[in-house]
């Protein structure tokens, strides 16, 4: 075999690499996230409550709904990736490895999944996740609803926006129990 020539293992480690540096970066992505909507909503809040105009409140929805899908989006194909990694990967270079069986690659991937904690790790991720991208845009819708100062189109708007919010909801609920 010449030196240039590349094993079924190589190659495969190769994926492995690429496809977790992929992950690596949708994490660090992902969970800016969450500062960058904490940082809007600041903001928002902030202009809204200066120029005391609660009607200004109606941009939170729209932004935490597309943060929150980006986030919700990210988060998949970061799970995607473990599994792939898990189901396809492992095992294949484990073949490889070890044609008898009994030999397991990249146990990290399925180790850290046992945690005792794991799932009550999930749920309060979950908490923060409706918390962030969908309670804040819907306290801020019932200000603005409650202030009632607002013209026919703002109102239609606003409930519109709630329907958003509530459809990003449901999706980061349906997610989060495996969906």
């Amino acid at each position: 075999m010449a030196e240039q020539d590349v094993t079924v293992g190589q190659l495969l480690l190769a994926e492995y690499q690429s496809v977790k540096d992929e992950q690596k970066a949708r994490i660090g992505f992902r969970d800016n996230l969450l500062y960058v909507t904490l940082a809007v909503v600041a903001a928002v809040i902030a202009a809204a409550a200066q120029a005391k105009q609660p009607s200004m409140l109606l941009a939170l929805p729209p932004v935490c709904v597309v943060l929150g899908w980006t986030y919700l989006v990210n988060d998949q194909k970061i799970s995607a990736i473990g599994a792939y990694v898990r189901e396809e990967l492992g095992p294949r270079l484990a073949a490889l490895a070890q044609p008898g069986g009994g030999f397991e690659a990249f146990g990290w991937e399925t180790a850290h999944r046992g945690d005792a904690r794991r799932g009550s790790r999930k749920a309060v991720q979950l908490v923060v996740d409706l918390l962030a991208f969908c309670g804040v845009p819907l306290a801020a819708l019932v200000l603005f609803w409650v202030d009632g100062g607002s013209g026919a189109m703002l109102v239609v708007l606003s409930v519109g926006e709630a329907v958003a919010v509530g459809g990003l909801a449901w999706q980061v609920v349906w997610y989060a129990r495996g969906g």
